[in-house]
């Protein structure tokens, strides 16, 4: 494995093959996806700590949304990579959204988890009460909310540690670079979804009050090529509340994609 820093960010890159970049969401990093690295061995694993997060600095000026997408434009250039298996996670679908439209040759597949169509005018309205919140308080009234709300009963009863994990992941973020990402997710907007032409698969929880069913549902007649699969009894991080069923969901659809462009990853 070898660490790439590119400007301020960081980036973890594994192995060969076919490219896949992992994209986290607000309050992740590039651990959002550890439980997933096992049936990726055949590929070229990206990911970043995206600009604000983990343990990538914010740098003033990135443009919101859109300069994250700038961000992966530019990392597909450092790393020479031309076409690419993208995998978000609630912010981070959003982010691989604009890139697919924006860049479609780029993008062989999507899979997104926990996809987002862009937040309703309620949320935004939270986004932006939570970045006050992260500014005045710092991250630990954040991270408790979190870690209680965005999960299901199910996993809350059933595995206490997968709590224990998100509200680390929130806790461990600055809270100035935490609230200037619940910013830039409160302006965002919907990607232009009929430029969407690959394969794409959203993945969401049966009990997912964040990006809830209803949601992926609409993102799927939109997005010309997508399907939506519903995982019972999981919030918000299916990555770490059901890691066997998220990792079957994405081998099979990576490995589907691959034989339908006629590559063979294993």
């Amino acid at each position: 494995m070898t660490d790439l820093r590119l400007g301020s960010m960081v980036v973890e890159d594994r192995g060969t093959g076919t490219p896949v970049i992992m994209v986290h969401g607000l309050g992740g990093t590039s651990n959002s996806f550890q439980t997933m690295i096992d049936v990726l061995e055949n590929y070229r694993v990206i990911r970043p700590d995206i600009p604000g997060s983990g343990r990538s600095s914010y740098r003033p000026g990135r443009g919101g949304i859109e300069g994250m997408v700038q961000m992966l434009r530019n990392l597909l250039k450092a790393l020479g990579e031309n076409c690419c298996h993208f995998v978000g996670h609630s912010m981070g679908t959003l982010i691989c959204q604009h890139l697919a439209a924006s860049l479609p040759c780029s993008v062989k597949s999507l899979t997104l988890f926990g996809p987002m169509l862009e937040p309703p005018p309620q949320a935004r309205v939270a986004l932006k009460e939570r970045a006050d919140k992260a500014r005045r308080e710092g991250m630990t009234g954040i991270a408790d909310i979190i870690s209680s709300s965005s999960i299901s009963a199910k996993s809350l009863s059933d595995s206490p540690v997968i709590s224990s994990l998100v509200r680390e992941s929130i806790l461990r973020q600055k809270p100035e670079d935490y609230a200037v990402l619940c910013e830039a997710l409160s302006e965002s907007k919907a990607a232009k979804h009929e430029a969407i032409k690959c394969p794409t698969l959203l993945v969401v929880g049966d009990a997912d009050q964040i990006t809830p069913i209803e949601m992926a549902k609409s993102l799927s007649e939109k997005i010309l090529h997508s399907r939506v699969e519903i995982i019972k009894d999981v919030g918000h991080w299916p990555l770490v509340e059901n890691v066997e069923k998220s990792k079957k969901i994405l081998f099979d659809h990576l490995k589907l994609v691959e034989e339908k462009t006629g590559e063979n990853n294993g």
